[in-house]
């Protein structure tokens, strides 16, 4: 059994710490984030929208991510497009039992994206078989899709763009996914609504 000490707890922190260090070295990331940001606000400038999805603590990633551009991130502007394939239960439910849980998304991109979408598809493995499927449907319908992702796996290949988090760890990984979704959402919102930025002293 692990002791339940204060080590094993700063412990954590440290390797939290240090992914995030790895972040931060990592320049090419950084662009990619910079593009990806310029991608999304194109995108919602043209009147198109941000589609997200993934599955466990994922969906969670995409529904969080997607409320920071519906509703606001860093201050008051109208709202911005974005839906997380993730809520719908009647819609999940009905898709995994007429065509398969590997179909959840794609059916849903396929009846609702739209030439010039995006869609961000967030799997910690890089292998989710519904994200890869759903990445294969939007390429099919002109939709630029975007891999959120780990060091591994198969999703960043098969992206146009892929923003991988340099680490192998679940937990890491997912707490490096939320600050790359922040990122993007607060130059989204900034670009996007100037005007209604706070003024700062």
């Amino acid at each position: 059994m692990v002791a339940l000490t204060l080590d094993r707890v700063s412990g954590m922190i440290r390797d939290s710490i240090a992914v995030k260090e790895r972040v931060l070295a990592d320049t090419a990331l950084h662009d990619a984030i910079l593009v990806v940001s310029r991608v999304c606000i194109e995108a919602l400038k043209r009147g198109n929208k941000i589609m997200l999805a993934g599955n466990g603590g994922s969906a969670a990633d995409s529904q969080h991510i997607a409320a920071e551009f519906v509703s606001r991130f860093e201050f008051d502007r109208p709202g911005l497009p974005s839906i997380a394939l993730t809520t719908d239960t009647s819609m999940l439910t009905a898709i995994g039992n007429d065509y398969g849980y590997d179909y959840v998304f794609a059916r849903q991109l396929e009846a609702n994206g739209r030439e010039g979408d995006v869609f961000i598809g967030i799997s910690t493995s890089g292998n989710s078989k519904n994200v890869i499927a759903a990445v294969e449907a939007a390429h099919q319908r002109g939709i630029t899709t975007v891999a959120l992702c780990g060091a591994a796996g198969k999703l960043k290949d098969l992206c146009r763009y892929a923003l991988c988090a340099p680490s192998t760890h679940t937990p890491r990984i997912q707490e490096s996914h939320i600050l790359i979704g922040h990122i993007i959402c607060a130059l989204c919102e900034e670009a996007m609504f100037p005007e209604h930025k706070p003024k700062t002293a």
